[in-house]
């Protein structure tokens, strides 16, 4: 990145002054902070707790023992063994870990891998990865709401079957998968499979246990509950043996060496202690600030529609709507000078405009998916925030629309 860059960066943000209401949407790339997740870990830098955990003196005692209840705070909420979590950097090093970690260490058990078609890109690319390391990776397809075809996950899984991954909710569309059922079908076909779900979007904002879902490995993500970036874990059932992925000192985390990063730990569980403090309160607030979103817009702007499915079926906080004749960046440009800030196409690639492979594996067309809008809610927005964005968004559309190269039919 060149001087031009900053420059063009700086004025970007010169033009945007001050607008009237900031209202932030893009929870799915990176989250708002809530002041109570900031004031847990603050003590961590440099008053308590700040040695490594690992050290037997004072301040890594303290270390020690906070990180020991911060896995308490995170585990709990799910019916999890806090002992068979790992702390990881993000939920991709978690799914990393997860995937490459059972599948490098037990090579012998099978060389299948089975995903979904819509899982998280650190899923499919890890493994992609695996494939090109001689295994065979099939994809289950999803219907045009995103759930997984099951008589097809039956057919995909044999006897060269080693692991199963396939997420609890669709991080872009709010899709909640009937995970049960699919661990069930797995072990039907095959006991030995180990079955890991990605449930970073489903961690805070549906109610599951790991013990009635059969799972066998979990990965979570702190951002995605409103803590602090930089910090995941995956739940690991016991007598799975996985490979480690990177080396070094020795730690508390076996499979993941390095020094504990003890303030987003703390970071982490003050979310989870957050949003499941009052979760029933929270999921319906989310719940009721979603479909006031979606059917402000589907009801106030043409050529719009819902991708993924409507009510108990979909995520609390998750809107992911098409706009056709518009330009989803364009949207995103338009939105943000008027303080209201969400993302398009795929949340994990909209930098680089490629089409969400999510909204492709549903049936969307390209100019659907480039169309589409992510919004996420959370228990932290407000109905003055929901109708501040019904009030921009209308207008914002009309104006792309004006200047689109794309116009409807009469038009």
């Amino acid at each position: 990145m060149g001087a031009g860059d900053f420059r063009s960066v700086e004025e970007l943000l010169k033009a945007h002054g001050k607008p009237p209401r900031e209202v932030y949407l893009d929870c799915e790339n990176s989250p708002w902070v809530p002041p109570e997740v900031i004031d847990a870990m603050l003590p961590y830098f440099n008053t308590i707790g700040y040695g490594n955990p690992l050290i037997t003196h004072k301040a890594g005692w303290e270390a020690y023992e906070a990180y020991r209840r911060a896995l308490i705070q995170i585990a709990r909420p799910i019916n999890a063994d806090p002992q068979q979590f790992i702390i990881t950097h993000s939920g991709t090093e978690a799914n990393n870990l997860a995937i490459k970690g059972y599948v490098l260490a037990n090579k012998d058990k099978g060389r299948k891998i089975v995903v979904s078609e819509i899982e998280h890109l650190s899923v499919i690319f890890t493994a992609e990865y695996l494939k090109n390391c001689g295994f065979e990776v099939v994809k289950v397809p999803v219907d045009a709401e995103g759930f997984i075809d099951l008589e097809k996950l039956a057919d995909i899984v044999d006897r060269e079957t080693i692991l199963v991954s396939i997420m609890l909710v669709n991080h872009e569309i709010g899709t909640i998968e009937p995970l049960r059922e699919a661990v069930e079908v797995v072990k039907d076909k095959n006991p030995d499979v180990v079955f890991h779900t990605d449930a970073a979007d489903a961690y805070g904002k549906i109610k599951f246990d790991v013990e009635k879902l059969g799972v066998d490995m979990v990965s979570l993500s702190a951002r995605k509950i409103y803590g602090p970036r930089g910090v995941g874990a995956l739940y690991v059932r016991e007598g799975i043996r996985l490979e480690k992925l990177i080396h070094g000192q020795i730690s508390i985390e076996e499979l993941w060496p390095g020094v504990e990063n003890v303030p987003l730990v703390m970071g982490f569980a003050k979310a989870s202690e957050l949003i499941f403090k009052d979760f029933d309160r929270n999921v319906s607030h989310m719940r009721k600030l979603r479909d006031m979103l979606i059917d402000g817009i589907l009801s106030s702007i043409p050529y719009t529609f819902l991708n993924g499915p409507k009510g108990d079926r979909r995520a609390p906080d998750n809107v992911n709507i098409s706009f056709l004749y518009c330009e989803g960046e364009a949207m995103v440009i338009e939105l943000s000078t008027h303080g209201v800030y969400v993302s398009s196409g795929s949340a994990c690639a909209s930098r680089m405009l490629e089409p969400s492979h999510v909204l492709l594996a549903i049936g969307r067309k390209f100019e659907e998916v480039h169309g589409s809008l992510l919004m996420k809610v959370t228990p932290y927005h407000t109905v003055e925030d929901i109708k501040y964005v019904l009030e921009v968004l209308p207008k914002a559309v009309e104006r792309i629309r004006s200047i689109s190269a794309l116009k409807p039919e009469g038009d």
